[in-house]
């Protein structure tokens, strides 16, 4: 057991302890956790098994299936055919579901209070401060970096947050230049990847052959996960794409008004180069040895 692991299991017993997560009765819903967390989430906007397995962390399908069974029968859901797919089952709260999700609202925000009532404001402060970078830092490490087709909706979607992104700090519209038809960014000579979190594309970035060498395209990280490393490890899991194709160098370009970007690449053993493409948007570029 390492420093670090200790204080994170010990955070971990401590916390699940207080939040009441090892009652057979959660906050006193008649429900044990995990029961509940169903419940909620499905309040939260979730509508299917796979919507709940993956804000839940990938938990194991039949176990979901279980649980949502253990909630039909009290009335607080009801199940029915997704028309548009057979195969699946829609799920929504029923009137009874909907007061018991929000009698969970209740109860959690009333054991909430019964942490924080002790501590003064300062300590409050401090508190939300590392629980907040705590959360983020969590969930940044449990993300998967997967490849994807660039026309695969997850890839679009990542893909339209990046042309409104820059579009807005360049001060001007930029096209997405064929993004999803380009060839160069699906196998044998690119790919495309996405990182997400509860079904929706927090990161992504693309690696390609170009005249020679790799180059890193389509960098993008959501606003919000900014500061949890996840840039970093983007960018290395892109590196490594590369070797894998092949290249023994990549290169990159970007504007002078992403200074973040800049600042990571040089931090990341990037150097600056002459321009060595005709992107009409970009004023500085970079290369890398690789390997």
């Amino acid at each position: 057991m390492t420093v670090d692991t200790s204080v994170m299991r010990k955070f971990n017993m401590s916390y699940v302890r207080r939040v009441g997560a090892l009652e057979d009765s959660f906050l006193g819903s008649g429900l044990p956790y995990g029961t509940a967390r169903i419940l909620y989430e499905i309040g939260l906007g979730a509508r299917t098994v796979q919507d709940l397995r993956t804000r839940l962390g990938g938990l194991d399908s039949g176990y979901v299936s279980r649980m949502l069974r253990t909630l039909e029968s009290k009335g607080y859901v009801a199940m029915d055919r997704d028309p548009a797919d057979g195969r699946r089952r829609l799920v929504v709260l029923t009137e009874d579901g909907l007061k018991q999700w929000d009698d969970l609202e209740r109860r959690s925000e009333e054991r909430a209070h019964l942490l924080l009532d002790p501590l003064t404001q300062r300590q409050r402060d401090r508190l939300n401060e590392a629980l907040a970078t705590a959360d983020l830092l969590v969930r940044a490490a449990a993300i998967t970096i997967e490849q994807v087709d660039p026309r695969d909706p997850m890839a679009q979607e990542a893909m339209g947050h990046y042309f409104a992104e820059i579009g807005d700090r360049f001060g001007f519209t930029v096209g997405d230049e064929g993004f999803g038809d380009d060839p160069s960014l699906r196998p044998p000579h690119g790919a495309f990847f996405v990182a997400a979190s509860d079904g929706a594309p927090v990161a992504s970035g693309a690696v390609r052959e170009f005249d020679g060498t790799g180059e890193i395209k389509r960098m993008w990280v959501d606003p919000a996960w900014r500061g949890a490393g996840l840039g970093s490890r983007l960018l290395r899991h892109l590196e490594a794409e590369a070797l894998r194709l092949g290249h023994r160098v990549v290169r990159l370009d970007t504007r002078d008004v992403l200074s973040e970007a800049i600042e990571m690449y040089e931090r990341a053993g990037y150097e600056r180069i002459d321009r060595y493409n005709d992107n009409p948007h970009a004023t500085h570029f970079f290369r890398k040895q690789l390997g």
